[in-house]
């Protein structure tokens, strides 16, 4: 890392627009393919190949100016408040599920079955409803459910989850004890356990679908039940595939004991989603 402490100007860098061209294509093909167009599903998957081509350049660039020491601590510093920023932007981003769930548990159905004053609502509207949650609502929408049990694949995934916190963190310290076959062990097991996850999820969603009858369309319990575990798969998804690159540059030798911000940053990312899916597993599977 330079010891200068002068502030850092990035040069010029042609892969920002072009990222900006690769997603408008991406989303224009989203858009073409759920509106029924033929032509959708390939603009899309050029996009989507665009995207990935890009970021590989864009980061491959990223990390060769951190190995050959270009930045400074002041690029540390705006690095990690970077990422505090993402990880509180991502916070909001699930507080306004769980905001949705509170808001349909504890006001939309007591409020349709008529508790305190909305009484009249449930007499003139709804007289047949009642408030009990898991719901989909006073249609009955999708028909009738099974719910998904917090035990089974929701505590085993909860126990993978936790165990796969543990193992980052232990790798982290064999990372700061430049330790390398305790970093690439404790790696390779988080990065494991994350797909574990992940696939256990894939088998928990067909075992609802074909077996629970619980859907998306399966009223407000089906879609905030999708929405948050679906979401939180995607990060849990996306966050394995982070530190299987890390895990990549690590094999290679980057990092060091005192310059691993990388690490650092795929790892808070982790801890994140590991308390995300406790939220989860308390309100959407446990209560």
């Amino acid at each position: 890392m330079s010891s200068s402490n002068g502030y850092y100007v990035p040069h010029e860098t042609k892969w920002p627009f072009l990222n900006t061209v690769a997603l408008i294509v991406l989303f224009i093909g989203l858009a073409n393919y759920m509106n029924g167009y033929t032509s959708g599903m390939s603009i899309m998957l050029t996009g989507l190949v665009l995207v990935l081509i890009i970021t590989y350049g864009w980061f491959s660039e990223v990390v060769r100016e951190s190995e050959s020491g270009t930045y400074n601590a002041q690029v540390d510093i705006s690095f990690r408040w970077g990422m505090v920023w993402f990880i509180f932007s991502e916070v909001m981003f699930f507080a306004a599920f769980f905001g949705a769930l509170y808001y349909a548990r504890e006001l939309s159905l007591p409020w349709l079955g008529g508790v305190g004053s909305k009484v009249s609502t449930n007499i003139v509207l709804w007289p047949q409803f009642e408030n009990v949650w898991p719901s989909n609502g006073p249609t009955n929408a999708g028909g009738d459910f099974t719910l998904m049990k917090a035990s089974g694949i929701p505590a085993i995934n909860t126990l993978i989850l936790l165990t796969s916190g543990l193992t980052v963190t232990w790798a982290h310290h064999g990372l700061k004890e430049q330790n390398r076959n305790k970093l690439i062990y404790g790696l390779a097991l988080t990065v494991l356990l994350g797909f574990i996850f992940v696939g256990f999820q894939a088998y928990e969603y067909m075992h609802a679908y074909s077996d629970l009858n619980l859907k998306m369309t399966s009223g407000i319990y089906g879609s905030t039940f999708y929405m948050l575990t679906g979401f939180h798969g995607f990060h849990v998804t996306l966050g394995a595939i982070m530190l299987a690159v890390i895990l990549f540059r690590c094999t290679k030798g980057h990092f060091s004991g005192d310059n691993h911000f990388g690490f650092e940053a795929v790892a808070w990312y982790w801890h994140f989603v590991d308390v995300v899916w406790l939220g989860l597993f308390v309100f959407v599977y446990w209560l």
